[in-house]
């Protein structure tokens, strides 16, 4: 047998209708105002910790990303000083090879003398090249000046490296030893004078210039080609670093962007969806409380009836 609804009952039921269709008109509502499907982990707690590691990726990425732009520019600050030293020691060859072939007269090798000795001084002041004020030729000693005009061709830096994180684990180091090619200006056993390296050898070359010593000059193509060599293999590995560091950031920006689509299909809404929603939800809302205005009117007229009778 089934029992019969009291009006108590019915207005139990209906209240309970409104407070659904109130409290998923305000969810629906919270979507609207937010653009977010998820806004408190109870809305779904599997799609939350999903978000949640998706933003934890995404913040790392950010950190990765940071790191390979300074890194570029780092690099770019060294490649182009690098340039301009290289173009400066072929210009010191160039006038090394005139000079050697003994044919200039004293005047022509005092002039070259003093070509090259300006070329000197400007190849330190390139190896004093700087990115964000850091000094990006002195190893790990980044405050540090590396070649001080009047300090006799001595290196202040160290052989440190500059690294950075462009990934998980994974580090890169993103600076040139150019002191391994220009040398320290420290005397190195075996080397008749000196280190034998590029400032060095174009010490040499002026001194040998100055002296009108062309027939010394011959030797000393041979030590220039083999640092310029070096120089030339430095470059390259500032570019094979550049190459590393732009698929670097080719990588984090494909896992940026799919990163951020999966978080936004995993907590953002659909707005087009959820406003359809939205409009049957208060149609809901307006229709229950329709029925609890009946029910209201309906229990005062059964009692009004049954006081008159």
């Amino acid at each position: 047998m089934i029992g019969r609804i009291t009006n108590q009952m019915a207005s139990q039921m209906t209240l309970a209708g409104i407070e659904g269709a109130l409290d998923r008109l305000d969810t629906t509502q919270q979507e609207l105002s937010t653009g977010k499907r998820i806004n408190q982990p109870s809305d779904d707690p599997s799609g939350t910790a999903l978000a949640l590691q998706l933003n934890t990726d995404l913040s790392n990425l950010n950190n990765y990303s940071n790191q390979v732009t300074d890194g570029t520019g780092w690099s770019q600050a060294s490649s182009s000083a690098l340039s301009d030293i290289t173009n400066s020691v072929q210009r010191i060859r160039e006038l090394t090879l005139e000079a050697s072939n003994g044919t200039q007269t004293a005047a022509d090798m005092q002039a070259s003398a003093q070509e090259v000795n300006q070329l000197i001084d400007q190849i330190k002041q390139d190896a004093d090249a700087q990115y964000n004020g850091q000094y990006v030729f002195s190893g790990s000693a980044t405050s540090t000046q590396p070649y001080q005009s009047g300090s006799g061709d001595a290196y202040a830096g160290n052989a440190g490296q500059v690294t950075r994180t462009i990934g998980p684990s994974t580090t890169l180091a993103v600076n040139a030893n150019l002191s391994s090619v220009l040398g320290t200006g420290q005397t190195v056993s075996g080397q008749p004078a000196g280190d034998g390296l590029l400032l060095n050898s174009l010490r040499n070359i002026a001194d040998d210039m100055q002296s009108g010593n062309s027939s010394a000059l011959n030797s000393e193509l041979s030590s220039l080609d083999t640092n310029l060599n070096s120089l030339t293999g430095l470059s390259a590995n500032v570019g094979a670093v550049q190459d590393r560091l732009q698929m670097a950031s080719s990588r984090i920006q494909t896992l940026q962007l799919s990163d951020t689509q999966v978080l936004s299909n995993t907590q953002d809404a659909d707005m087009a969806s959820t406003e359809i929603s939205f409009s049957t939800q208060q149609a809901a809302l307006q229709a229950a409380l329709q029925a609890g205005a009946n029910i209201v009117q309906h229990s005062l007229m059964n009692f009004l009836g049954s006081g008159s009778g």
